[in-house]
């Protein structure tokens, strides 16, 4: 499989969608959350974690496809995107740096979140230093 230098990662508590982008292809992966009933986070006022299905598994999951991405962009809405990179920045800290954004992005389409990131990727790539 060819890798890109960038990433984009959409995501949500149900499931994550990665694109790494070439300047002229699109190579995409979907990642399922284990079987599950609500959300990964944590919920107020209940015994135990409040997980639903085992979040480390699947923001592994995540992280591993990610690897090969120089530059990544974490997009989604609620809170399952700050939850993926908060995980990197815990248990995967050599990707941690390569997190260039995590912004809101609220149900688009596969063509809206790679619009997005190349837009994003573009204005960022305009801003830093070429070598």
């Amino acid at each position: 499989m060819t890798h890109h230098f960038h990433a984009v990662v959409w995501i949500d508590h149900r499931e994550a969608r990665l694109f790494e982008l070439g300047k002229d292809d699109v190579t995409e992966k979907h990642i399922l959350a284990p079987a599950h009933e609500g959300h990964i986070h944590h919920k107020s006022g209940t015994v135990g974690s409040g997980h639903s299905h085992d979040a480390k598994a699947y923001l592994t999951d995540i992280s591993n496809a990610l690897m090969n991405s120089q530059e990544i962009l974490i997009v989604g809405h609620g809170t399952a995107k700050t939850e993926l990179a908060h995980f990197i920045r815990d248990h995967v800290p050599a990707l941690a740096p390569r997190i260039m954004g995590v912004e809101a992005l609220d149900q688009p389409t596969p063509g809206q979140i790679v619009a997005h990131a190349r837009k994003f990727f573009e204005a960022k790539d305009r801003m830093t230093p070429q070598r």
